[in-house]
């Protein structure tokens, strides 16, 4: 049994802790909010203050890969989000059957959970709360580590020191403060070199809605991201038949900035007639939330294959983070728990310099290729973008945006096109042509993919800005 101390009680904190927890460990979670979680699903919603998580309100999903790490290690979690509302979507069994070709074996996997963060965290608190051996302080944050001299000079930590003077000693320390990690900080008031940092800022932002909707049986498609010119439309359910609209554009779209205001920002809506329907039986329970996507960053304690520091791992994203625009965060960082979890089954503290390194390596190989997948999409994605805003082509380059552009343009006519694309969306493989069926690979090969193919119906860029701007109005869409 190790004693862990585990710096943020987020989501990927409090999963990492309830996983250490069940081993066996000691866990002690250091959360700086103060508010503990209370009530039904609306009342976390409206009143459970998270300062420290600026994308709290903001919306998640739970995508395949999360769920099923969930039921294999945390079914608990699973009864308990049910408990307050939130409920899984087959994304398959949402799409007709001439489309699908029927159900088969490897659909299961293709299952989201929907429901809003504040929900799906409280869930994760329950249980992580009554996990023995894991106990979760609130209002309670670390200022420093506490280090010495390790192996050829790279500092061990053996501990933290909270904001009251409080040392709290641990065999490991795990940070999981997120995006707005002060690791590095402390790190180099320890003397510790820095982390291997790689980092690309796309300049993504989010004009986001939340809707309750009146009408259950007109909820959207679940879990849509649907690229048209110049921009991408989110489509988000979530638990007590609410779900959230996202428009993603551009930080640099300055045309677009006005999306920031309600009027406008419905202006942009009504161009979209498929949403018509349900947008008209809704009523909206948030203003327009704007939110950064931040940059696509990855951040490794080893540098040249050496652990710049030992007796502390980081996870979630605090180590990797990805465009918020697919949604894997939660799914990536749940991955790295789990990894922790494993490495510590074969690497005890004890041996500080081979659990860094052992981990270090673990997480590049879970976690690495799925990282650089979704910063190419990302680059290739805001290419695109930049060049609609200037009004010129970009024709699918490199060889995983043509292949996604390719099954984007089978989507609705190919049943192996439709779950190659649901499962990389679910993080659950890569686009690769060897794992594609040959008679799927064959139809590609024909295919001429010399532009992005949008859903028909959507508006032009021209239109939009038009309906931003709230100049007279273009013609809409057929």
């Amino acid at each position: 049994m190790a004693r862990i101390v585990v710096l943020g009680g987020a989501m990927t904190g409090l999963a990492t802790a309830a996983l250490l927890g069940r081993d066996g460990h000691d866990v002690t979670v250091l959360e700086r909010d103060v508010a503990e979680p209370k009530g039904d699903a609306d009342e976390l919603w409206r009143t459970w203050e998270r300062p420290g998580v600026s994308q709290f309100r903001l919306p998640h999903i739970m995508l395949g890969a999360w769920n099923k790490v969930m039921e294999e290690d945390l079914p608990e979690v699973l009864d308990e989000v049910v408990r307050l509302g939130c409920s899984h979507v087959n994304t398959i069994a949402t799409q007709p059957d001439t489309l699908t070709g029927g159900t088969r074996p490897g659909d299961e996997e293709l299952r989201n959970l929907i429901g809003r963060r504040p929900v799906v965290e409280a869930a994760l608190a329950t249980v992580a709360a009554r996990t023995p051996g894991v106990t979760i302080r609130r209002g309670t944050k670390a200022e420093s580590l506490v280090a010495t001299a390790g192996a050829d000079g790279v500092p061990q930590v053996g501990g933290v020191v909270t904001q009251d003077g409080e040392v709290l000693t641990a065999d490991l320390v795990v940070d999981a403060m997120g995006r707005n990690t002060t690791l590095d900080r402390m790190l180099d008031a320890i003397g510790a070199t820095g982390p291997e940092v790689q980092a690309e800022d796309l300049g993504f932002v989010y004009y986001c809605r939340h809707f309750r909707n009146n009408e259950p049986r007109t909820m959207p498609v679940v879990g849509a991201v649907i690229p048209y010119e110049g921009m991408t439309l989110l489509v988000i359910p979530a638990d007590a038949d609410t779900y959230c609209l996202v428009f993603s554009v551009a930080s640099n779209d300055h045309e677009m900035r006005d999306l920031r205001e309600i009027d406008a920002w419905e202006r942009a809506l009504a161009l979209f007639p498929n949403f018509s329907p349900v947008r008209a039986v809704s009523t909206p329970i948030t203003d327009i939330q704007v939110m950064n996507g931040g940059g696509d960053r990855r951040r490794s304690l080893l540098v040249d294959g050496a652990p710049v520091v030992t007796g502390l791992v980081a996870v979630g994203d605090s180590a990797v983070r990805t465009n918020p625009l697919l949604g894997r965060g939660a799914s990536t960082g749940l991955v790295q728990a789990r990894t922790l979890r494993d490495v510590l089954r074969e690497v005890a503290p004890d041996r500080p310099d081979v659990l860094a390194l052992r981990f270090g390596e673990a997480v590049d190989a879970t976690v690495g290729p799925m990282y650089r997948f979704t910063l190419d999409q990302d680059q290739h994605r805001m290419a695109e973008v930049q060049a609609e805003i200037a009004g010129r082509p970009y024709p699918p380059a490199g060889a995983g945006w043509r292949l996604q552009r390719a099954l984007q343009m089978m989507f609705s006519q190919d049943p192996d096109a439709l779950r190659a694309l649901f499962r990389a969306a679910h993080r659950i493989e890569a686009f690769d042509t060897g794992t594609l069926p040959d008679t799927l690979r064959a139809k590609i090969e024909e295919l001429e993919v010399d532009r992005p193919v949008y859903p028909p119906g959507g508006p032009t860029r021209t239109q939009l800005l038009a309906a931003v701007a709230g100049r007279p109005a273009q013609s809409a869409p057929a």
